[in-house]
């Protein structure tokens, strides 16, 4: 029997002439309301989830992260009529901002007065659960259903990896390119893949031939329009400060990632990663990893300074650095600590699994991380 997402979505199937743009697709299945993925209660990350994150792994990301953003804050200047913002997009529970909240509690508690904690949070049901989760810091968090013109510090960690996805197949025989989308069927499997008619510009401009000639036959291409447009309206609200964002994705300068012909789209269902993206809509994790070249590329021609675009592993030790140096802002790397950080930055855990974007507008442009970290 077919769930009320997936008749809804065999609905628009239809209403598309029979077959739906796969990012329409992924939206549905993320973030309908009442029916989405992310709407449902029960598809918290952690152990009991589908996935894990870097806030499952214990408090030291967070603190990590506080001690970082702190440093940064107090090379900031306050405007006069609005505080300094610490924003968080795509907070889920919550868990990394009590995190955050509870090291500059304790460490920090004169920031307290000069800044306010910002969820980003379009979602009534998500906003309710960190509502919960961050009882104790009422008096210093708020809430915006959509980002706004602010100062201070953004920071958005596995966001953009949930962001919907336009996917895209090269016919070598042809040699043109071709949009996936999703078709319904009255049997099961109910969805599966199909091309959208019609003619299509190329999605990566023009290339050379000696490039299309080593294209393979359906070599997948994916494209997230979406979370570029989101970056981009991020750091057009950014009045002076950072924009941070952490997630899956590739750091290349190149319009193709040979080493991934067949896309980086997947599924997470009780930790287990699945190509059948298209089963059980509402029920598993859709993910594709980020195209930094493309966000970076967005938010400098918005006015932005990359200041550093690297492994999570390269960034997190740097900060780890600025901890040894200042023992008495930062509590004491006891084992449990110390497992933790390893499993941040071990390149066979998250360490080269991610990558971090930090990009600034300030008139001084002072770079966010010390001694001038390379961009790779």
């Amino acid at each position: 029997m077919r769930s009320p997402l997936s008749l809804q979505l065999a609905v628009e199937i239809a209403a598309s002439g029979g077959v739906l743009r796969f990012d329409r697709f992924m939206e549905l299945a993320l973030y309908e309301p009442r029916l989405g993925y992310y709407e449902k209660l029960a598809t918290n990350p952690g152990r009991r989830g589908d996935y894990f994150t870097s806030v499952s792994v214990g408090p030291v990301f967070g603190e990590l992260l506080a001690f970082q953003f702190s440093r940064r804050f107090d090379d900031l200047t306050s405007p006069r009529s609005e505080p300094l913002r610490l924003v968080e997009a795509g907070a889920h529970d919550g868990q990394l901002a009590a995190d955050i909240l509870s090291w500059i509690r304790e460490w920090r508690p004169d920031l307290l007065e000069r800044m306010r904690y910002t969820l980003v949070e379009p979602s009534p049901v998500r906003l309710a659960r960190q509502r919960a989760r961050l009882a104790d810091f009422a008096g210093q968090v708020d809430w915006w259903s959509a980002i706004q013109p602010f100062s201070g510090i953004l920071f958005a960690n596995e966001l953009l990896d949930a962001f919907p996805i336009r996917r895209f197949g090269w016919n070598r025989s042809q040699r043109r390119w071709f949009e996936w989308g999703v078709a319904s069927h009255a049997m099961e499997p109910f969805f599966a893949w199909a091309q959208l008619p019609g003619a299509l510009d190329s999605p990566v401009g023009s290339l050379p031939d000696a490039v299309l000639n080593c294209i393979p036959d359906g070599f997948v291409l994916e494209h997230s329009h979406a979370a570029e447009v989101w970056w981009r309206t991020a750091a057009n609200a950014l009045n002076q400060g950072w924009l941070v964002t952490a997630d899956y994705g590739a750091r290349l300068d190149l319009p193709l990632d040979p080493d991934r012909p067949e896309g980086t789209l997947r599924g997470y269902r009780e930790h287990r990663v699945t190509r059948q993206v298209l089963e059980h809509p509402g029920e598993q994790d859709l993910t594709a990893h980020v195209d930094f070249h493309r966000l970076r590329q967005a938010g400098e021609a918005s006015g932005l300074q990359t200041t550093s675009l690297e492994t999570q592993e390269r960034w997190l030790n740097r900060i780890f650095a600025e901890t040894t140096a200042a023992a008495d802002r930062f509590a004491p790397w006891t084992p449990t600590r110390v497992r933790q950080f390893q499993t941040l930055t071990h390149p066979g855990h998250l360490g080269r699994a991610f990558s971090v974007l930090v990009q600034q507008r300030s008139v001084e442009s002072e770079s966010m991380i010390p001694t001038s970290p390379p961009i790779e």
